[in-house]
């Protein structure tokens, strides 16, 4: 079998974009697969249950030992070529996976920097150097996204999680109409991708909500029958002078996640994506509404991320958690180290739990 070809760097990604699109789809059937959760003892390949595939099926080099250099985020410097350090693991049972689908919904922001993610270029780079660190399991992201890093190379041996409803776009009046706009299932099979996630925002006074339920539940039937993992990420939000708060309250997370563990004719596929809750110490009751596997969204933390990693810590002690999604805190860290934050981040998961 001939060799997969190098991996073009980000400022390669427009050329190959308009010249060679089927490149993407290349690419995808390239890269390296592995299991959504490595346990002690899974080390032989892990079968697609919609391909039959084994985790190294389609690629060139079937090793999953891509190796590749780093800059410093930010300075305009190329990244080259970025992949995955190796293929095991220090937390066998959880997961570490960097979030990056805010800007497909025009979030931007991070903290006081308006337009922090608008810079792509910028964006791949933090985000190779994110999933070159030991310990990360993936990367959670919109289409475009995934896709460049798919051609960078950057996603052999990961998890891929596609973003699928990024409909309701920040602030505006429709937000909470949260149509599926990203990934559909058959996209995700396409691609080999591993898993979808979608958000799932409710507010009792907004009937869009409804609409966005009800899609909701018929993307999760739609995933169980591909047997296609499905990260619901619930919400119970209200307006406050005409912007949508997310309330993290321990009566509303448990109340929110007791609707979404409900959703769809099987939640055998379902997994929870969750805040950790106003006052860190109401986690563990809320987490007892549900035996469904859940992971810890990351949020807005500001400044204080320290502060952040003391109540992740807490709750990933908690039975039914399994890992970190954490997005801009990891990839924008106030300090600029986004090694450091990364590093610190998986540190946090319990080495030796195994599920």
């Amino acid at each position: 079998m001939s060799p997969a070809p190098a991996a073009p760097s980000v400022h390669e990604l427009v050329r190959i974009r308009a010249e060679h699109p089927e490149a993407v789809a290349e690419a995808a059937a390239r890269r390296q697969r592995r299991p959504l959760l490595r346990t002690a003892d899974s080390s032989a390949p892990d079968l697609n249950p919609v391909t039959g595939a084994g985790a190294g099926a389609g690629t060139g080099t079937g090793t999953g030992t891509g190796r590749g250099t780093s800059t410093s985020p930010g300075s305009g410097a190329d990244t080259g070529t970025v992949t995955a350090i190796g293929t095991g693991t220090g937390h066998p049972g959880q997961l570490m996976i960097i979030a990056a689908d805010h800007p497909a919904r025009g979030a931007l922001a991070v903290g006081d920097r308006a337009l922090a993610m608008a810079n792509r270029f910028e964006l791949l780079q933090r985000l190779c150097l994110a999933l070159s660190r030991p310990g990360v399991d993936g990367v959670l992201a919109s289409a475009d996204v995934l896709e460049d890093l798919l051609l960078l190379g950057a996603l052999e041996d990961k998890v891929v999680m596609g973003s699928m409803n990024r409909g309701g776009l920040a602030g505006a009046a429709f937000e909470l109409d949260d149509r599926f706009t990203g990934h559909r299932p058959e996209d995700l099979v396409r691609h080999g991708f591993d898993a979808g996630k979608l958000l799932l925002r409710i507010d009792h006074e907004d009937p869009g909500s409804l609409d966005t339920l009800h899609a909701a539940a018929r993307t999760i039937d739609a995933m169980a029958a591909l047997r296609l993992p499905v990260f619901v990420e619930p919400f119970l939000c209200r307006r406050v002078d005409g912007r949508l708060r997310n309330d993290l309250g321990a009566a509303a997370v448990a109340t929110s996640i007791a609707i979404a563990s409900g959703l769809g004719g099987t939640s055998a596929y379902t997994w929870l994506k969750v805040p950790v809750t106003e006052e860190p110490e109401d986690m563990a009751r809320v987490m007892e509404t549900s035996t469904l596997p859940a992971v810890l969204l990351g949020g807005e933390v500001g400044d204080d991320l320290d502060g952040a990693y003391a109540k992740w810590r807490e709750a990933l002690r908690l039975p039914t958690v399994r890992g970190l999604v954490v997005g801009r805190s990891l990839l924008y860290p106030v300090d600029g180290d986004v090694a450091g934050a990364v590093d610190t981040a998986v540190s946090l998961l319990r080495p030796g739990r195994d599920g």
